[in-house]
């Protein structure tokens, strides 16, 4: 199964994604929003996590690349468990390598992820959140015709800020 835009493939992980998914996560700046990078062994379970929610359920986070192949990041949806403060749910969320940073690309793919969400899988309401800071993600959630949802915002037992942003069918 795979995705097309007009300059992205969105497509299931494989196993010789694992490097560049590592060095996504292995970059300061890419992941700042989240405490910083995490060691390979993270960024294998986080990817090992990702492809058996596609597994169970049928939609996880894509793997994206450029039209020739190369990985830029990753957008799609995920499941959540109960334990999170907004209980069980959907959440669409997107990383890119810094290079891909400023191109629409994590608009664009994420836009078909939403899509594919919606149709394929027939998801009613998908939520996105970020920190009050991540102006980057707040600005790709209004581009993306997200409707923000103040009354949804919440904080983890760590202390991080969380604010919502709901998708839903066009």
């Amino acid at each position: 199964m795979r995705i097309k835009t007009p300059r992205l493939r969105l497509r299931p992980w494989q196993e010789d994604d694992r490097a560049g998914f590592a060095a996504l996560h292995g970059d300061p700046e890419v992941m700042a929003d989240l405490g910083g990078p995490i060691d390979r062994a993270a960024s294998d379970a986080k990817l090992d996590r990702y492809r058996a929610a596609f597994a169970r359920h049928g939609f996880s986070r894509w793997a994206v690349t450029a039209l020739h192949g190369e990985l830029l990041g990753y957008t799609g949806v995920m499941p959540e468990a109960e334990g999170h403060p907004l209980g069980s749910h959907v959440q669409v969320g997107w990383r890119f390598v810094r290079r891909a940073w400023g191109q629409g690309y994590a608009t664009e793919a994420t836009l078909a992820a939403l899509n594919d969400a919606f149709g394929r899988a027939g998801l009613a309401e998908i939520l996105a959140y970020t920190a009050v800071d991540n102006t980057r993600s707040q600005a790709v959630m209004a581009r993306l015709g997200l409707r923000r949802d103040p009354s949804r915002d919440f904080t983890t037992h760590d202390g991080w800020r969380g604010m919502v942003w709901v998708a839903r069918p066009a």
